[in-house]
């Protein structure tokens, strides 16, 4: 999930354009089709965006919204929290073989959890922020979103912090971390 061209680096853009490619790739793994194998990596490359996505909102957007909004703090909070169920069904569905019944299941679960997660903040979140957020703002926070992705880790770590300043510090070593391992497991980034 990268955005490269300048205009399209507006926090708003990048976000949803992550949303899109989540949701293709969820139609992807609902059709059933491939191997278990390709299922499997299917499932971990899903894992990987969400978990960088996340991470990337958790560093910046929610300290945006903290700011901007009036009830910025319970709308963080409430996203954060959507964060550390679906973090956990992440964990729970990493370590799943695809033929176990239970990998259907929690990937079914995942989906639901980050399809009503997509669409709270795509009909509140994102529109509020870009209402009181100025265009200067929106592209600043969508660089940033960009570049915390780059770093991220790209394996769930439900205990890991989900906010400022304690993420900022801990994530690119988490993420470095994440990338040595899926790069001596094969496992795609």
């Amino acid at each position: 999930m990268t955005v490269e061209r300048e205009h399209d680096t507006d926090l708003v853009r990048v976000i949803t354009a992550d949303h899109r490619e989540v949701e293709r790739l969820f139609r992807e793994l609902e059709s059933g089709q491939g191997t278990p194998e390709h299922r499997r990596a299917l499932a971990d490359h899903v894992i990987t965006e969400l978990v960088r996505h996340s991470v990337a909102e958790e560093q910046f957007m929610y300290p945006a919204a903290r700011k901007v909004l009036p009830n910025g703090d319970e709308v963080a909070d409430h996203e954060i929290e959507e964060h550390a169920e679906a973090e956990r069904v992440m964990k729970e569905l990493e370590g799943l073989d695809p033929t176990d019944p239970r990998f259907d299941e929690l990937l079914g679960e995942l989906m639901r959890e980050i399809r009503h997660h997509i669409e709270d903040e795509e009909e509140d979140l994102l529109p509020q922020l870009a209402a009181r957020c100025s265009a200067d703002d929106l592209q600043e926070l969508g660089r940033k979103v960009i570049a915390a992705k780059k770093v991220a880790p790209t394996r769930p770590h439900p205990v890991a912090p989900d906010r400022p300043p304690a993420n900022l510090l801990l994530n690119p070593g988490t993420g470095l971390i994440d990338r040595l391992r899926d790069a001596l497991s094969g496992r795609d980034r």
